[in-house]
């Protein structure tokens, strides 16, 4: 396989994996199509042309030389040190970092629109969700915007190494995992400690626990009753507001489950008596890389884990 259609694929995994729904999905594809489409001339110039196919803003291809591909080296974070150790093993053809770098990196915020249509889907009025989540966006796009976001990029272009990242459609498919196993195992889940029980049969969760990094109950205790349980801070880009708790605690919501969550943000969730279970973020991280891994695995492609990957096949 080439770069280009791994990325392809991830960004296909992703949305059929979207919470929102694969239909909302390409509905949003098509408002961005119509309003390039709207642009003058001068401003089609300067459009980024993967948002009229690609849906996640932090998933990108970010050097390719065009080579083959036969092995992967994947981590969470990859930097200028991965990359050279990537060159010093001399069989590498592709860097895969989770996390983003380059221009997924300086556009993250522009996915985390999706999270108020996971809350929508919870029961959170889609109006609300939006306006709380709208003024978060804005803080994480000037916070990002003075970091040296082409750090990695420069380095790989420089080593002739082939570099993408794909952090919103691995997500995706961590988050669905997770919807679709509590799911299935709703009735047995009474009480917080039910749940923590539940993460910990997810290998990469056995293991991260070994790592002293498991899932950690941040609101709530054991014996709290979950009540209405959602995944909600799984994917999206980053943190949401902080200001959402009180909306989701109105609208029913007793138990979230995250991969991780500021001090700021755990006390807003408490003082609305929400339980947060924080799954843990390189054990969660993983487990939404592996399910895409075994799919580019079935390609006849090598994996290298690196950097926090927790590498667990379920192929």
């Amino acid at each position: 396989m080439k770069t280009k259609e791994i990325y392809d694929l991830a960004i296909k995994l992703g949305m059929k994996a979207d919470l929102r729904g694969e239909m909302e999905v390409k509905k949003y594809l098509a408002r961005v199509n119509k309003k390039y489409e709207a642009l003058s001339d001068k401003d089609k110039a300067l459009f980024d042309m993967e948002k009229l196919s690609n849906p996640y803003s932090d998933a990108r291809v970010l050097f390719d030389n065009g080579r083959e591909v036969k092995r992967i080296m994947v981590g969470i974070d990859i930097e200028t040190p991965e990359l050279l150790l990537a060159k010093q093993l001399g069989n590498i053809d592709l860097v895969m970092a989770h996390h983003p770098e380059g221009a997924a990196l300086a556009d993250l915020s522009d996915v985390m629109a999706l999270q108020a249509q996971v809350l929508a889907s919870y029961g959170v009025p889609i109006n609300i969700a939006e306006s709380v989540i709208k003024s978060r966006i804005s803080e994480v796009h000037r916070g990002i915007s003075p970091i040296n976001h082409d750090r990695a990029v420069d380095a790989a272009r420089a080593l002739d190494t082939n570099f993408m990242c794909i952090h919103t459609p691995a997500d995706n498919l961590g988050a669905s995992f997770m919807e679709n196993l509590v799911q299935k195992n709703l009735e047995k889940l009474d009480t917080v400690g039910d749940l923590m029980e539940l993460l910990m049969s997810i290998p990469e969760y056995a293991e991260a626990k070994k790592r002293k990094a498991g899932p950690m109950i941040f609101a709530g205790s054991e014996d709290s009753s979950c009540g209405k349980i959602v995944v909600t801070e799984f994917t999206g880009g980053t943190s949401g507001s902080k200001d959402i708790y009180e909306k989701m605690s109105q609208y029913g919501i007793g138990t979230i489950i995250g991969m991780h969550m500021s001090e700021e943000h755990r006390k807003e969730a408490e003082k609305y008596h929400i339980n947060v279970v924080i799954a843990g973020h390189m054990a969660s991280d993983s487990l939404g890389m592996n399910l895409l891994l075994d799919e580019i695995e079935k390609q006849g492609i090598e994996i290298v884990a690196i950097s926090g990957l927790i590498r667990i096949k379920r192929s």
